[in-house]
């Protein structure tokens, strides 16, 4: 690879020499699951979300008492080309409305009994304006990055990454140019609810962001310095963090594939603790996953953002392990097996 702003070295380093999966875990849960009282293979994905379980949480009887949605705020200094439909005031309070309960993210952990953790990053300064100047400096990436690790502080067993931020699909739009090709018109969606006036200046910005770094593209940690946000950024940090600490990872929608997007680039194995909740209605989204070849949980037809997506596969996850825990086995339940 090009050579890197030294502040990156130890992101690197995290993100090429990534711990293996444990399949002797693996082994495990499919031994019992050949017992339960059920054709084999019969529950699909659901048997394999216990297997993803035990695969990145080392454990042949994986574990669900903490998981957790962590949602990433951040500003971006874009909006000021009305990329947006709404003003990046509603960041901060739209952080207020995760935190007073009000928000779908909130519903869906109360109801399912996740815990909702929110990183506010820097509100009040919002990144450069990516069409005339770097999102971040090398510096303030890294330790953004950094920051997002501690997300696994709490210990959870199954982290669920989503974002909060106006202006970020845009951003996340720039970010996928600048890994997969094409232009803003290629990869930019609607967002807040932009019109088709606000739809072609995203795709203005997008373009003309790629011109103003155009040479200083070449590595994926640089793409996300000088197109990304603080969000994407701790995004990062927070998935390199839990495939150190044995703890898989939930990715939510459009905006927080682009920081899985930037781990892939680095190392394809990087993300393979990641499992990619949803199709997002925004943008190209399904072409990114395409693009890491990494299939999708559900399509729902959503693009809310906030983690979403990503709670309601944690709750599938929880399902799934509840049946595998619970379901009685052929010998408990006195029935005859299947005959040979």
């Amino acid at each position: 690879m090009p050579a890197l702003n030294a502040a990156f070295a130890d992101i690197v380093d995290l993100l090429v020499a990534v711990p293996d999966g444990d399949e002797a875990a693996v082994a495990a849960v499919r031994q019992r699951d050949a017992q339960l009282t059920k054709p084999s293979g019969s529950l699909g994905k659901l048997e394999e979300l216990v297997e993803f379980l035990a695969r990145w949480q080392h454990r042949g009887q994986p574990r669900l008492g903490n998981p957790m949605v962590t949602i990433f705020a951040g500003n971006h200094g874009v909006t000021d080309q009305g990329v947006s439909a709404f003003p990046r005031e509603v960041t901060a309070q739209m952080v207020a409305n995760f935190t007073n309960g009000g928000a779908a993210i909130s519903q869906i952990c109360a109801l399912h009994e996740i815990n909702l953790r929110v990183f506010e990053l820097a509100l009040e300064l919002p990144t450069g304006d990516i069409t005339s100047e770097p999102a971040l400096d090398d510096q303030m990436c890294a330790a953004t990055i950094a920051y997002g690790m501690e997300a696994v502080a709490g210990k959870p067993d199954l982290i669920c990454i989503g974002e909060m931020g106006i202006g970020n699909t845009t951003i996340a739009a720039a970010i996928y140019a600048a890994l997969y090709g094409g232009t803003g018109e290629d990869w930019v969606g609607r967002g807040t609810g932009v019109d088709n006036a606000g739809l072609a200046r995203k795709a203005d910005a997008v373009n003309r962001a790629l011109a103003c770094h155009d040479g200083a593209l070449d590595h994926p940690l640089a793409i996300l310095a000088r197109l990304g946000g603080r969000e994407i950024a701790a995004m990062l940090g927070a998935l390199v963090a839990a495939r150190h600490q044995k703890v898989p990872v939930i990715v939510d929608g459009y905006v927080a594939t682009a920081a899985a997007a930037i781990a892939h680039a680095v190392n394809p194995a990087a993300i393979n603790h990641c499992l990619f909740a949803h199709v997002s209605a925004e943008g190209d989204h399904a072409r990114v996953l395409a693009q890491m070849g990494q299939p999708a949980l559900l399509d729902l037809g959503m693009r809310l953002g906030e983690g979403t997506g990503a709670a309601l596969a944690a709750v599938m996850a929880k399902t799934a392990l509840h049946l595998h825990e619970n379901m009685a086995t052929f010998d408990s339940a006195a029935i005859s097996g299947k005959s040979s």
